[in-house]
C-alpha cells in the first residue's frame, strides 16, 4: 500500500533543506507518495531576517552548520539581505506542479538559495531557474507577473495554517502520524513501516460484517 507523506516547508528554512537528505534515504525502495506543501514563515509584509544579524549568525553557527555536517549536506548562509519573501516562488511551484515538475522545482529553489545564494524573491531569477527545469520561461514569467496562482497558493497556506494547524517547519505527516522538526533516516523509516503495517491491517478487516444468519 502507498503511504502518503506530506512535507510542509519554506524555501528560506535551512532545516527544510537539510531534512530532504534523511527523507530521500528513508523512502528508497518503499511505496510512498511524497507531496511538498507550502508554508511561509514570514509572509509579506512581515519583516524578513538579515543574514548579517545576530540571530541568524548565532543560529547557523550553533545549529544549522552542525546539523548539515551530520547529514552530509552542503549549505551556506545566503548573503541575500534581507532574506526574500517566498510567495512568488511558491506561486511558481503551483505552476510547476501542474506541469508535473513540482518535486524538481521544490528542490531547485532550495539549492538555488542555500547553495548558490540566489535571490529566489526576484522574478528574473525565478524565471531562469524555471527554464533550467525545462519549464516554459515565458509562460512561467507571465504566471508570476499576473499572479495567476495567487489564489491556489493562498488556499494551500490556509490549509497549512488552519486545517493542518502547522506551527513550524519542517513538519512531516506520514500517513496518520505527524512529526515536527528534523528526524533521522532510521526514525522516518520506522514510521513509514508502521504506517504501512497499519494500512495492511485495515485492509485485512475491510469488508467484514455480520449478516442475518449470524457472524
Amino acid at each position: 500500500m502507498t503511504v502518503k507523506i506530506k512535507v510542509y516547508s519554506d524555501y528560506v528554512c535551512p532545516f527544510c533543506f537539510i531534512a530532504e537528505a534523511p527523507l530521500e534515504e528513508a523512502i528508497k525502495g518503499k511505496d510512498v507518495d511524497v507531496e511538498w506543501m507550502p508554508f511561509e514563515l514570514r509572509p509579506y509584509p512581515a519583516e524578513t531576517l538579515k543574514p548579517e544579524g545576530d540571530y541568524l549568525q548565532s543560529t547557523w553557527e550553533k545549529a544549522v552548520y552542525p546539523m548539515a555536517e551530520h547529514y552530509g549536506v552542503d549549505i551556506v548562509l545566503p548573503r541575500v539581505s534581507p532574506q526574500p519573501y517566498t510567495h512568488l516562488a511558491f506561486e511558481g511551484y503551483q505552476y510547476a506542479k501542474e506541469q508535473g515538475k513540482g518535486a524538481a522545482y521544490n528542490q531547485r529553489m532550495l539549492t538555488a538559495f542555500f547553495q548558490e545564494e540566489q535571490d529566489i524573491g526576484d522574478i528574473d531569477v525565478l524565471t531562469k531557474l524555471a527554464g533550467e527545469l525545462g519549464l516554459d520561461q515565458q509562460e512561467y514569467r507571465e504566471a508570476i507577473e499576473t499572479r495567476k496562482y495567487k489564489e491556489a497558493h493562498q488556499k494551500a497556506l490556509q490549509h497549512a495554517y488552519q486545517e493542518a494547524n502547522i506551527q513550524a517547519v519542517p513538519t512531516f505527516i506520514i500517513g496518520d502520524t505527524e512529526i515536527k522538526g528534523m528526524r533521522s533516516q532510521e526514525d522516518l523509516e520506522e514510521i513509514i513501516d508502521n504506517e504501512c503495517s497499519k494500512q495492511k491491517k485495515e485492509i485485512n478487516f475491510d469488508g467484514m460484517a455480520c449478516g442475518p444468519e449470524g457472524c
